[in-house]
């Protein structure tokens, strides 16, 4: 059993949690919970810790021993783990971004800052069935744990990856026949009065400033969502779950 703070395994989960730049070096990010531990990936898991308790108890005995997890104390966990009640169980986890992208619209994300609209956007993206989501560097790194935690779970199940050059990757999707819709305050058409093909992608900017003017040129059509009374705009998560389901609403018709 791990008893020791100053244990390297103690040392090295503290600053995944904190380093977006050690997480990118190391090809590792820690997960938190019983139910985020079930989900991951046979082949992606690195290595596992739980307490006695968790080990012991009805709930967590199979999955401890599915995880060949190493004992920590109640100390250690509480001071690896990111949350103020920790659940008795956390693993390190390899890094895997996406090669390509599935059916369904694609979302593209730049400059997004808070996590938890980059958490929502997964949940919802995978909710809507979206084929998939494609960011900027400038983003908030999707395996920091406040995103991790918004995603529930998601992060193994949508198809994402980071672009070095949001702006190539938007350009090469339209030479790959997709669409391009900007989320934009001075788009002309409704968003729910637009057809949208199956091959398209929905392009959504930073929370206070929107999309660049170089993004906002590549798109085919900007779009708008009706608003009513003096908002001048939508939270961006909403903005992006208004979008892919009007999408998934055409394609279920």
């Amino acid at each position: 059993m791990i008893s020791s703070l100053s244990n390297p395994l103690v040392k090295q989960v503290l600053l995944l949690q904190k380093k977006a730049s050690l997480r990118k070096e190391e090809g590792l990010f820690v997960v938190e919970g019983k139910r985020f531990a079930e989900e991951i990936p046979p082949e992606r898991l690195a290595r596992a810790f739980v307490t006695e308790a968790f080990a012991d108890s009805e709930e967590g005995r199979e999955l401890a021993a599915r995880l060949k997890a190493e004992r920590v104390s109640e100390g250690v966990m509480a001071k690896m783990a990111d949350t103020m009640t920790p659940q008795g169980i956390l693993a390190l986890v390899r890094r895997q971004e996406a090669a390509d992208f599935g059916p369904g619209p694609l979302l593209l994300l730049e400059r997004i800052q808070d996590p938890g609209n980059l958490g929502t956007l997964f949940r919802t993206a995978e909710a809507a069935g979206a084929g998939g989501i494609l960011m900027d560097r400038e983003t908030v790194d999707p395996y920091s744990p406040k995103v991790l935690r918004a995603t529930m779970g998601g992060i193994f199940r949508v198809p994402f990856r980071v672009a070095e050059d949001l702006k190539k990757e938007a350009e090469a999707l339209r030479e790959q026949g997709y669409c391009l819709y900007a989320a934009h305050l001075k788009g002309q058409e409704a968003f729910d009065r637009t057809a949208y093909p199956a091959r398209c992608a929905f392009m959504l900017g930073n929370e206070g400033n929107g999309l660049s003017e170089e993004l906002t040129a590549l798109a085919d059509s900007l779009i708008r969502i009706p608003m009513e009374g003096q908002a001048e705009s939508l939270n961006v998560a909403v903005a992006g779950a208004l979008l892919l389901y009007e999408a998934y609403k055409q394609r279920r018709a």
